[in-house]
This record gives C-alpha cells, structure tokens and sequence, in this order.
C-alpha cells in the first residue's frame, strides 16, 4: 500500500516519475496562471450575442473600419520591413559603439505605455513637433488625424517584433554559408538576396506575422497622435472602444473577430517567433548507409589508396573521373605569393598546380591563414598576388579565391545541382550554360545522381563531394580546403580522399589543404607547411617532412615518438625531461653540442622485453605498461618511464600475448642507437 502506481504501457515510468515530481508549490500558481489568462477569452465567448454575430460585423461602421485596419496594418507592416530588415542586419552583424543604446531604443516600444507613445509621436511629427512643420512646408505631409498618422503609430509600436525575430535569426546563422557565397564569386547584395534572405525567410515570415497582427490591433498610440476619425484614423480596435459606450453586444462582437485573428496568427507561427525558425536541416543518414542512397557511389573511381605513403602516387596530368580532365583556372598564370603578418607571420610563395598541405597543432594558425588570404579576418593580414595581379584590397567576392570550409557549407535551401552552380551564376555565367557545367562537376565526382537533392537528403560523403564540385566549378586560381575530409569515417574518407586526388592533380592553380590526417597531407600534397604558434616551422615534400621533422607534434602526428632536448657530446642528446639518449652518427653534419634537437624513434624501432636486454641495444629504460591501442593489425604499447619521457612502440598482438601485456606490466624498452634520427630545430 501507498508504493508508487506504475504504467503498465513500456517507457511510461520516466514520464511518469516526471509527471510526479512537479511540485505543488509550482504546479498550483502555474494552473491559477493558465485559468487567469483563459478566463477573459472564455468570458468573451460566452458573452458573445452568437445569432446578431454576423449582423454586428456587417454593419457600415464596422465594415469600414475593417478596410482602414487591414490598409493602415499592411502599410505599417511594409514601412516596418523597410526599416527593420535593414535595422535587425545591423544590431546583428556590424559592431559600432552604442549599439546596446540602439537595441534598447528598438525595444522601448514595447515597454512604452502606448499612450506615452503617442504623445512622444505627436512631439516630434505634430505640426508643431521637432519635425512636424519641415515636413509639411517640405512635402506637405501632415501625419496627425491623417490615416498617414495610423500608419507611423502602428509601425512605432509593431516595428520591434520584426527587429527582434530577425536579430535572433541572423545571430543564429551560421558565417560560413555567406562567406562560402562570397569565396564563390557573389557580391555583398547577392549573398544577402541569394543566401542571407533565403534562409531567414521563416523567422521573417514570422515577425512580418506579429508585426502585422500588432499594428491591426493598435489603440492607444493611434487615437492619441491620429484620433479616432470615422474613414480616415478610425481602425478596429477604435471602433470597439466606440460601441462599448452605445451597443456592447456589437463591441463583444468585433472583439471576437480581433481575438479570433490573433488567435489565428499565433497558431499558425507555434513559437516560430523566438528564433526557432531558423532551422536548418543538419540530420544525415549515416555514413555506413551511404552506398544505398548513393547508387552512382565510388564504383567507377577504381579501389583507393591502402594506406600513407610518402610521395604523392603518379597520376596523369588532368585525370578526371567519368567526364574527362578537369578546366583549368580562368587565368593563365595561378601563382600564390603572400606575405602574412598578424598571428600568422611568414611569406608564403607556390607555383601554380601546387597542392600544399597545412598542418599543426589546434591554434596552430591553419584556419586563421586560409582566412587571411580570403580577407575574413582582422587577426591576420596577407599581402597576396595570384598570377602576379594585387588582390589584397579586393574584396572576398573578386579574388578569384574558393573556399571549402570544414562542414562543407552547402546552401540548405538549394538543391546539389544549384549549389555547385552558385559560382557560376555569380560570375555571370547564364543560368543553363551554369547548371550545364554544375552537372558535368556532380558527375565528375561522382555525385551525378543527386542532383536534385538537398544538403539534408545527402550523407557526409556525398555532402563534401559536391562542396568540392561547387568549389572546383567556379575555377578559382586560389583553392582553400579546410579539413574538408575530417567530418567523414575511415572508408568514406578513402574513397572521397581518391576522387579528391585525382581532381588535384588537374587543378591549374593553387591548393591549400588544412588536415590533421598524416594520410592526407603525404598523399594529396606536393608540399607540407607546418604552423606552430602562427609560424612556419617547416615547409618541404611530405617525404622529407617525414623523414625528418622539424616539430614534435608533426612527429607525433606522423606516429613517430619526438623528445626535444640538447645535442651533448660523442652523439648524445640530453632530454629536455630527464635522461640520456644515444645516437649514431648520421649521413648529415649532427648539430654542435648545446644546440637544440628533435629526436625521433619509429614506434617499430623499440623493443620490449621483460628481462633486461643483453647485446647491441644502447638505449635500454625500465617502465611500466600505461596503455595499449590496436592499430590496424598492431598493438601500440605506451610506456612511462622514470629515467625518460613516455614512449610508444609498436608490437603484434603475438608478441604482447607472449609478454603477457596488460595495463601496468613492468617491462624494459630497448632501441637502438641507430634507430634514433636527430633533427637540428
């Protein structure tokens, strides 16, 4: 007895232990709440004189005073898309001082007692206000007691809802759809009409809705600055405050009709108006489903590549996939040479057809230099030429630079085939020449088929190739990737990571390819630019880069274990966190006692043993087992050690089963002196 009831329908015990547990302290004042604001509707539906309704909303005066409402609302709501788009743009989007005064001035409105309004309108348009009289010896405007006069009382007090949806919406939209735009080739107003507009277009909708409906029900800014004259300034809501004096039935009448279209509107936008409006449509199917809603798939792009290897694999020049090799930029000569300052601080130069990749640790600067080149950021600047032709005071839209940021960007209200004829169209190409072309980049990448499709019925592989279509197509002679593979899982990434080889090697210009993924960057690039502290630390082909790394995380990266330290004497190098490392003279000139070294040993190259070594080993350290990894068909054994920094070798799974390896085994690690390469920093 008195244990706790439950459902018997499956998954109804959390719901109802959540339903059980509203406390009655909250419960009760929000039930009273509900019954306060349900009470006044109800009294008006039961007061309403239901067989005279349609007689009292058909007389002349309420006829009447209809139209003008619907006129002076419509008006209102158009003076207040006017001003309110640009005005929410601008809270939005661009910083300026006393923009926090701004926004409260947008919100006084609404705070406002709607008589102060009125009166504060009548002080500054009256004909005897601030701009009253110039307005009426100018244009010979008079808005008080005009239906002009309505029309200013209902944008006044209606204008803030469009403000203030449209400000949340925009906030809330993402930078790089319209930066993506720009790269593309589109000016400032065709982003915002192609791209920005588009896709407020329901936030829009809803605040237009609210606007409209509160300039249709105004009152008290309206009959205090342009009276209540019956044809000219008497709206609706006037009228119901005249028949309360002489037939309240009526009264009761009209104000139904004005609770039933508020009512309407508010249904109709079910909370659309606190930003949720802005949706874009971000769920995928799974990558693993992605062969099934990709029936064109990878089958003609042959097997990819089966793991790193240290030079870019021969392809001939200009090899496409399906459609035949790919145009060249516009301009003859592609040419990068940047001098960048700011965070990033080094001169970057590359001839055309060169793909470099950039990698490095998070805050790195890899990002911030691909959005220097563009012109988006104030954190660094670039002095670029491509081609020898100035573009650093271009803006974005004329520098013939695109950009693949790391979600793709695809436009969500366009289809794959209109996204990749988006740079296109903004150069001026006409629109079936530009969805010709668009067409035969979706086929290149073998994404043919999904042409009609939006960003959302797309996978992640399939999204990201026709981001890479779209880039291509607009022929830029600058093209910038942002980890553009780092969103998809291993098989998919093998094969988008082959199609995107192939199309580089027959890109005419220049190729920045920002990764993490050591694959990536010795597979796809002709150069490796490492960043470390917005710095280059080192630029070379990915084989001497993995040679010899001049920056532990690229080391790391690479798999390789990197300890920093000092070079000492006889071949030694003392680490920076403890202990003594011994090398053997390599083929280069070893750097001179004191200097600062990098030295690097190949998981492979370290030996685990649970007795001491006997024999060759020079570098021999007792440590203890911290973690294992399997990677592919080998274990990665990470082990601490007292006498050196953490180290990481590389065994089979047969060899750790012989050992007896688990979390915490204590063990002896040996490499060997000539397995170590050292690298001056």
């Amino acid at each position: 007895m008195g244990g706790p009831v439950r459902s018997g329908r499956p998954g109804a015990g959390a719901g109802g232990a959540v339903r059980r547990g509203v406390p009655a302290g909250l419960l009760v004042p929000a039930l009273v709440g509900v019954a306060f604001l349900l009470l006044p509707l109800v009294g008006v539906l039961a007061r309403t004189d239901w067989p005279s309704l349609l007689h009292h909303l058909t007389t002349p005066q309420v006829t009447q005073a209809l139209r003008l409402s619907l006129v002076v609302s419509g008006w209102a709501l158009l003076l207040s898309l006017l001003m309110g788009v640009p005005l929410a743009w601008l809270l939005a989007r661009v910083p300026f001082p006393g923009k926090a005064l701004v926004r409260s001035l947008v919100l006084l409105p609404m705070v406002l007692p709607p008589t102060v309004g009125g009166v504060a309108l009548l002080l500054a348009f009256g004909r005897r206000g601030v701009l009253g009289p110039w307005l009426e010896s100018t244009f010979g405007l008079t808005l008080p007691f005009h239906t002009a006069g309505a029309v200013v009382a209902a944008a006044f007090v209606a204008m803030p809802f469009l403000v203030i949806s449209l400000e949340g919406a925009l906030a809330g939209l993402r930078p790089s759809l319209e930066e993506t735009a720009a790269s593309l080739g589109a000016g400032p107003l065709r982003v915002f009409a192609t791209v920005t507009l588009p896709l407020l277009a329901p936030a829009l909708a809803a605040g237009a809705a609210l606007t409209w409906a509160r300039a249709l029900g105004e009152f008290g800014a309206t009959i205090t600055f342009a009276g209540n004259l019956p044809g000219a300034t008497q709206t609706l809501p006037l009228q119901v405050y005249l028949l309360l004096q002489d037939s309240p039935e009526a009264a009761t009448s009209v104000s139904l009709l004005l609770l039933v279209i508020a009512m309407a509107v508010l249904v109709a936008l079910r909370g659309r108006w606190t930003g949720g409006a802005v949706r874009e449509a971000r769920a995928t199917p799974p990558e693993g489903a992605a062969a099934a809603a990709d029936p064109a798939g990878f089958a003609d792009l042959g097997a990819p590549e089966e793991g790193p290897t240290l030079e870019k694999p021969p392809i001939r020049p200009g090899a496409g996939v399906g459609a035949g090799p790919a145009p060249a930029p516009a301009a003859e000569e592609s040419d990068l040479r940047a001098e960048l300052t700011g965070y990033t601080r080094f001169p970057l130069t590359a001839p055309a057809g060169t793909t470099i990749a950039v990698v490095g640790p998070n805050g790195a600067g890899k990002t911030t230099l691909l959005r220097a080149l563009l012109g988006l950021t104030p954190r660094a600047h670039a002095e670029v030429l491509l081609g020898g032709r100035d573009v650093t005071r271009l803006p974005t839209h004329r520098r013939e630079v695109a950009w693949v940021p790391q979600d793709g960007a695809l436009f969500p209200h366009l289809s794959a085939l209109a996204n990749t004829a988006y740079g296109l169209r903004a150069r001026g190409v006409p629109r079936a020449e530009a969805r010709r072309q668009a067409r035969e980049w979706l086929t290149r990448l073998g994404v043919g088929e999904l042409a009609g499709r939006r960003p959302a019925q797309l996978s992640g592989g399939q999204a990201q190739r026709v981001a890479l279509a779209r880039a291509l197509a607009a022929r830029p002679r600058l093209l910038l990737l942002d980890e553009p593979l780092a969103a998809l899982d291993q098989t998919t990434r093998a094969r988008v990571r082959h199609t995107l080889r192939r199309h580089l090697a027959g890109f005419g210009g220049v190729c920045l390819i920002v990764t993490h993924d050591p694959v990536e960057a010795v597979s796809l690039a002709d150069r490796v630019l490492v960043l470390e502290g917005g710095e280059a630390v080192q630029d070379a082909p990915p084989a001497e880069v993995t040679r010899h790394p001049r920056s532990p995380w690229v080391a790391r990266m690479l798999g390789g274990n990197a300890w920093e330290g000092t070079a000492g004497p006889d071949g030694t190098v003392e680490l920076a966190g403890g202990g003594l490392l011994t090398t053997a003279p390599g083929e280069a000139t070893p750097p001179g006692p004191g200097a600062p070294v990098l030295a690097v040993i190949a998981p492979e190259a370290v030996s685990l043993h649970l007795a001491r070594p006997e024999g060759s080993p020079r570098n021999v350290w007792a440590g203890t087992v911290r973690e294992l990894t399997a990677v592919g068909s080998r274990l990665r054994v990470l082990v601490t050690s007292p006498e050196v920094p953490a180290l990481v070798a590389e065994i089979t799974p047969a060899a750790a089963a012989d050992l007896g390896l688990t979390d915490g085994t204590r063990v002896w690690t040996a490499v060997k002196a000539t397995e170590v390469t050292v690298v001056g920093l």
